[in-house]
Formats: C-alpha cells, sequence, structure tokens
C-alpha cells in the first residue's frame, strides 16, 4: 500500500499549476489605514490568526501569543496609547503580536518567528478579501500591558489591524525597490545612493538603536549624497498613505500659517516653486491660499515621493490642473532663467546637501522683483538646545536627515543674493507656539522666516 507519509519528498509534490496567479494576487496587497469601521465575524477573525500559524518557528517552539482586540472601546485606548493612529480605531480588530522573552536563540528567532506568523495572516486576510496593516509604532509598551493583562514575561512587538477599507481608500501600493538593488549573488554588492551614511564605529549592533537613540545616526545632509536623500524620501515618505491630512506636525501648531502668510499677492498666469515638498503639508496649504490660476511646481527629489504628494493634493480636494511635479537631481532647477515668480523654501535648506547653491539656483530662476519664501529651524534658539541634547541623538525622522541652521547665518545668505522684505522669528518655545517677533529677537526663535525679493 502506497503511504503518502514514507514517500521520497519531491518538490513537484507541491508544486500548484496556477502559481503565477496566486503570486498575482499576493503581489497585489497593499497596506490599509483607512477602515470603514464594519464588525468582522469573530470566526473569520480566529481562522485568519490560526493561519499565522502554518509559519515556521524558531525550534518549533510556537512561542507565541496573539490578543485579538474587537471590542470598539478597546480599539479606541489602543488608539490613544499608539499616540494618533487613527486606523486603531477605525479597524474591525486589531491583533497585537506577542512573544515569551527568554526562550529565544541567536538572531531573536523567536521574534522573526512571530513576524513570519503576521505576515501569514496578513496574506490570509488578503486572500479573503479583507484589508490589513501590520504596525510597530504601538506607543506605550508597558501601558498595553497593563490594558491587556499581559504578563512581564512576555513582550508586544507589534500589531495587525483587519477590516475592510473604505471605497475610497487610496488604492495605490507604496513603492518597491528595483530588485537589482536588493539582490546581489555570491557576495554583497549594492548601489552607492542605497548606502546611507552612517558615524564611524568599530561595530555596529542594531540591539542598541532604538527611536530614541541611534548612536551611528549622521543627521547632517551635508554628509548625504543629494541621490541618497532622495533615495531615503521616495521610500519614508510611504510610512503612510497618501491621506488628506497626513504629516501635519503637531510641534508645528500655528507656524505653518505664520510661515505662509509670508507669501507674496500674485494672479492667475503666475507661477510659485516649492522646493522638496516632502509629504505635502505645505504643499496643500500653499495650494489653497493661490488663486486657482496660479501654477504652482513641486519640485522634488523623488518621483515615488512626487506621486505620494500628488495624490494627496487630490485627496485633499484640489483641482490639478495647475499643480504640477518636476524631478530634481540636486540644485540645477529645470525652470528657464528668470521665468519664476515666487520660490518656496519651508524648512529645507536645513536639510539640503548644498544649501548655498540651491539659493544660487533659486535666484537665477527668480524674476525681477520675485519673491523667496524661506523659513529653516533655528539652531541658535530653544529648539536648536533641544535638539542638539535630545532629538538629534534618535533615529533620523522619515523625512529625511537634518540639521537646524543660525538665523544669523541663514540671513546672511539671503543678503548676499536677494533684498529683505520682511523678517520674523516664529516661536518662542521650544515647539508649538507661534509668536511672531519682528525685533531682534527674531534671531532667537525656534524659525526664522522671511520674504526676500531677487533684484
Amino acid at each position: 500500500m502506497d503511504d503518502a507519509r514514507t514517500r521520497p519528498h519531491s518538490s513537484e509534490d507541491h508544486a500548484v499549476e496556477d502559481w503565477r496567479r496566486i503570486l498575482g494576487i499576493l503581489a497585489d496587497r497593499r497596506s490599509c489605514r483607512d477602515f470603514d469601521g464594519t464588525p468582522m465575524d469573530r470566526e473569520v477573525l480566529a481562522e485568519i490568526v490560526r493561519d499565522g500559524m502554518q509559519a515556521p518557528s524558531s525550534c518549533n517552539q510556537q512561542q507565541w501569543h496573539f490578543i485579538i482586540i474587537d471590542d470598539r472601546d478597546l480599539l479606541q485606548r489602543a488608539h490613544d496609547i499608539s499616540g494618533g493612529n487613527h486606523h486603531f480605531a477605525e479597524c474591525s480588530a486589531l491583533v497585537y503580536l506577542c512573544f515569551q522573552k527568554g526562550w529565544t536563540h541567536g538572531n531573536f528567532s523567536v521574534v522573526q518567528s512571530v513576524a513570519g506568523a503576521c505576515y501569514h495572516m496578513i496574506l490570509s486576510a488578503h486572500l479573503r478579501g479583507y484589508d490589513t496593516i501590520w504596525n510597530a509604532g504601538i506607543g506605550d509598551n508597558q501601558a498595553l500591558a497593563e490594558l491587556f493583562g499581559v504578563p512581564p514575561v512576555f513582550e508586544i512587538m507589534g500589531a495587525l489591524a483587519i477590516g475592510r477599507a473604505r471605497p475610497t481608500a487610496p488604492a495605490m501600493k507604496a513603492p518597491r525597490r528595483p530588485f537589482d538593488e536588493v539582490h546581489s549573488w555570491n557576495g554583497f554588492t549594492r548601489p552607492a545612493h542605497t548606502l546611507y551614511p552612517v558615524k564611524p564605529a568599530k561595530a555596529y549592533p542594531y540591539f542598541e538603536i532604538s527611536n530614541a537613540a541611534n548612536p551611528f545616526a549622521v543627521w547632517d545632509p551635508r554628509g548625504w549624497s543629494w541621490k541618497s536623500m532622495g533615495d531615503f524620501r521616495g521610500y519614508a515618505v510611504w510610512a503612510k498613505s497618501p491621506l488628506a491630512g497626513v504629516y501635519v506636525s503637531r510641534r508645528q501648531g500655528e507656524a505653518t500659517a505664520a510661515e505662509l502668510d509670508l507669501l507674496p499677492e500674485m494672479g492667475p498666469g503666475s507661477t510659485v516653486v516649492e522646493l522638496m515638498p516632502w509629504g505635502g503639508t505645505y504643499s496643500a496649504e500653499i495650494r489653497r491660499r493661490l488663486d486657482p490660476g496660479v501654477e504652482l511646481r513641486l519640485a522634488e527629489l523623488s518621483e515615488s515621493n512626487l506621486s505620494f504628494v500628488m495624490e494627496r493634493l487630490h485627496r485633499e480636494g484640489f483641482a490639478m490642473e495647475r499643480t504640477k511635479g518636476d524631478v530634481i537631481a540636486g540644485p540645477a532647477l529645470p525652470y528657464a532663467d528668470a521665468s519664476v515668480d515666487a520660490v518656496v523654501l519651508p524648512q529645507v535648506l536645513e536639510q539640503m546637501p548644498e544649501a548655498e547653491a540651491m539659493l544660487d539656483e533659486v535666484r537665477r530662476v527668480l524674476k525681477p522683483g520675485g519673491s523667496a519664501v524661506v523659513s529653516v529651524r533655528n539652531l541658535d534658539s530653544e529648539y536648536g538646545d533641544h535638539w542638539s541634547e535630545v532629538e538629534s541623538r534618535g533615529c533620523i525622522p522619515n523625512q529625511g536627515p537634518f540639521t537646524p541652521l543660525s538665523a544669523e547665518t541663514v540671513r546672511k545668505w539671503l543678503a548676499a543674493r536677494f533684498t529683505p522684505d520682511l523678517e520674523q522669528g516664529i516661536g518662542t518655545a521650544v515647539s508649538h507656539d507661534a509668536t511672531i517677533v519682528i525685533d531682534d529677537g527674531r534671531y532667537g526663535c525656534r524659525l526664522y522666516a522671511g520674504r526676500w525679493h531677487a533684484a
């Protein structure tokens, strides 16, 4: 009698005739941050989580645990603890991913096992027609452990949100790197622009890195190439979906409005350029303030970032006929001499490898009398002290590396190229405050801002 358990194993035994079609379906999976909040049958949720258990487990210990949260009040608490992940409150359920500490081998094998189980759940949900997003940013682990009664020998490492996407949710998958960038044969090779700079060190133990402490991060953009900067921004922006209102800074508060109050009046037919519009927050506010007949050009280092920003603006409700994107490679703008009415540089000089070279380009493309609207995070301020002592010790934010600049240094750069119309400081506190200062105290505010015109 032929016993399948004793036959020699052949890889052909598991071959699936329509494997290409199945893999194509799996590749269409995309993360969702905009759920409709409809409840899910608990049996379906249990089946999805049970499917996750088919993933490989280190030494087959299966030292994982999955807490399924479908109570609306608990989902709201999870949202609050996360610091504002709106999809935590809107999804049908959250699955908190846990592992037992003390039972792992090298290279965090139990953690890898839980990650494999999570992805298996993601694919199970996707094949059933549900949407998901995995999150490591879940907030205070201790607060969550207390809320759910998790014993101290277990760690919560992330959460999987499951549900149905709203009909209006972006049907966009975050871009994937070209395959040639992320694989090599018989040794390690990788394009230089994808190797982000790190500080020299004898070793780089990854368990020494956290959000608040990264001893290897290079925050000074002058240590980066323009191409690496664009690479970083083009992928990191997709840490969020291009929804209306995304990437709005709570620290900024009313400061953004104060910065953009410096925009000059412009009529139909005018052209405004925004430089390096990461995430599109300033882009949306600029577009909102401009006459519909004014053309807004977005000059950005990454095509992927531009696609995010354009989708974001579409979802903000703007007509897009007069908004265009231009990819730049560095401090060379694709505009003719004296062709632009205004260039907006909102907190971007401090993100540039060659800030003065870019200001030369701004001067070249501005029409006589055209305006440069500039704001920078000021090193010579309470915020500058906070950045030096606290913020810059952590991981570089998704927008990319930056280093605050001295307001007086920036003023010298601008005065060498333009004539001042209006200068001001914005914010006397480390964050949130948007007090406007126009006397000499402006050089000590969190932001230094001004409007300058080309002679």
